[in-house]
């Protein structure tokens, strides 16, 4: 009897799993691993499903993490947190606000849980997790070893780290712990945090202004299926800005501390006219373009299908050749997601 995935893949697609088991504690989580790799049959670790694209069945075991519990200790000059890798991040987010220890308000609404956030280092209006990550409890699958894996170990690249590579199979996420410095700065360097006054902006005025532009700007996925952003925004070198700066004088554009340029992914697709634009029944949002969504009993082929248009669109435009943030998973696990939209 197999399992349905749709209550656990935010594109809200029908795939299903030979087997599903929610973990809420690591013992739980090592225990449904050994006995999955036991029978030799595929495995896989799941969040909240909320950066993920099931490309067909799952032949294996799914367990969904859900490892909970907040602890708080104190320093003088931080607070610093130790959060189950279940813990809803968004949740998280407000805990820490209502209980007066400022610092993850720019991560405000960002799907899914705190467990998955150091994958992908998880950033957002200016703000990375690797700044305020201090490390990443995990546990060694086959061996069941506890390990914890500082900051400068987490090697956190853009929407990158450890886990995406040598760890990835290896070891499960348990834990993370985060450090919140007691003397807040406000960050208010993208969107309409702009707008604040640094001098006067509080933490609820920042995260109640990036909760408004999510709201305005990006669609449900509990009304809309999606993953919230399908690419990643391209760095390119220093060159190619100003050459691309010259025909677009108006590209937003960030300059990054190791001298390349961060491009915004959505203004690249919206200036292809491509907002709207739909391949079965998956679309591009028609308020932020760097979303795909599920519009109408979508497919996971019309979704690779509609990534793959928009890359090429954007490719031709620009020549600037678009990389999916989004995990693609196959019948055995985790493929290339840009060998798939190639």
């Amino acid at each position: 009897m197999r399992t349905s995935l749709k209550p656990f893949n935010s594109f809200n697609l029908e795939c299903s799993a030979k087997k599903l088991i929610e973990a809420t504690s690591s013992e739980a989580l090592q225990q449904a691993w050994r006995e999955a790799t036991q029978q030799s049959e595929p495995v896989m670790i799941l969040g909240e499903g909320s950066n993920v694209l099931f490309l067909e069945n799952f032949d294996g075991t799914v367990i969904v993490n859900r490892i909970a519990g907040i602890a708080v200790t104190e320093s003088e000059d931080a607070w610093h947190l130790h959060v189950g890798a279940g813990e809803n991040w968004h949740k998280l987010v407000e805990y820490t606000l209502s209980n007066g220890m400022p610092g993850l308000e720019n991560l405000a609404m960002i799907p899914g849980c705190a467990g998955s956030s150091p994958i992908q280092n998880i950033g957002a209006y200016g703000v990375e997790l690797k700044q305020v990550c201090e490390y990443v409890h995990c546990v060694e699958l086959e061996t069941g070893k506890t390990l914890r894996v500082d900051n400068a170990e987490c090697r956190f690249g853009y929407r990158d780290s450890i886990f995406k590579h040598e760890y990835q199979n290896r070891y499960a996420i348990t834990a993370v712990g985060l450090r919140l410095n007691k003397r807040w700065v406000p960050v208010l360097t993208y969107g309409d945090l702009t707008q604040l006054d640094a001098a006067t902006a509080t933490p609820q005025d920042v995260f109640q202004s990036v909760c408004h532009m999510r709201k305005t700007k990006l669609p449900d996925p509990r009304i809309q299926g999606n993953a919230g952003s399908f690419f990643k925004n391209p760095v390119i070198g220093q060159a190619q800005a100003a050459e691309l700066l010259k025909a677009w004088p108006r590209m937003p554009h960030y300059p990054q501390a190791d001298g390349g340029v961060k491009l915004a992914a959505g203004w690249l697709i919206d200036q292809c006219q491509l907002k709207g634009y739909q391949t079965g029944g998956a679309a591009v949002h028609r308020q932020q373009a760097l979303v795909l969504i599920n519009e109408d009993n979508a497919t996971s082929d019309d979704v690779v299908n509609l990534a793959r248009a928009v890359r090429k669109r954007v490719g031709e435009q620009f020549n600037i050749w678009l990389e999916p943030e989004v995990r693609f998973i196959g019948h055995a696990g985790e493929v290339n997601a840009v060998e798939r939209i190639s």
